[in-house]
């Protein structure tokens, strides 16, 4: 299974080295000099890391074969994507890769069904669970991934959410 590790920015020099938005909280697991990673959108070439360093508190990447400050700004936008076992989990027993919780069932408090997560998207200030409601005609729905919402995760059985009043929609079926 891919995990989107980075995002490639701004090349940093001359030298062929790239500014990298990192999108793990594992920056140290994912970025290993001599490991490889792949890159989305496909068909760009998979790159090797051969260094990194952190510099004014942003991450400075070296890749095998990008010398020069043109062939840097080529990987300007890139996604850095690494395999990851279907099984493994973060590090901290908080967090979820996007696989994991993609699927799983929503269940308001009261036990009533929301719907499923179709997509998780990585906002700036957190995470936002997209769930695609039971009802078919009814509007995807948007609820922040934070504890004061979403009261339990469990991998198997779902997650328990208490969102705030007017969060649902009243056709929801929940108030």
């Amino acid at each position: 299974m891919l995990v989107t590790v980075g995002r490639i920015g701004k090349p940093h020099g001359i030298r062929g080295s790239v500014t990298i938005a990192v999108l793990t909280d594992e920056p140290e697991r994912r970025f290993v000099v001599g490991e490889s990673v792949v890159t989305d959108p496909p068909g760009a070439a998979d790159l090797v890391i051969s260094g990194y360093k952190w510099h004014s508190g942003r991450l400075l990447m070296d890749f095998e074969g990008v010398t020069d400050r043109n062939g840097a700004e080529a990987l300007r936008g890139l996604l850095l994507q690494v395999e990851v076992d279907q099984s493994q989990r973060p590090e901290d027993p908080e967090e979820y890769y996007d696989h994991q919780l993609v699927g799983l069932a929503v269940h308001h408090i009261d036990t009533t069904l929301l719907g499923h997560i179709s997509e998780i998207s990585h906002l700036p200030a957190q995470d936002l669970l997209i769930v695609q409601p039971v009802a078919e005609s009814s509007a995807e729905i948007l609820i922040p991934f934070v504890s004061a919402m979403v009261v339990s995760v469990d991998l198997k059985d779902g997650l328990v959410v208490d969102p705030p009043a007017g969060l649902l929609a009243p056709e929801d079926g929940v108030s």
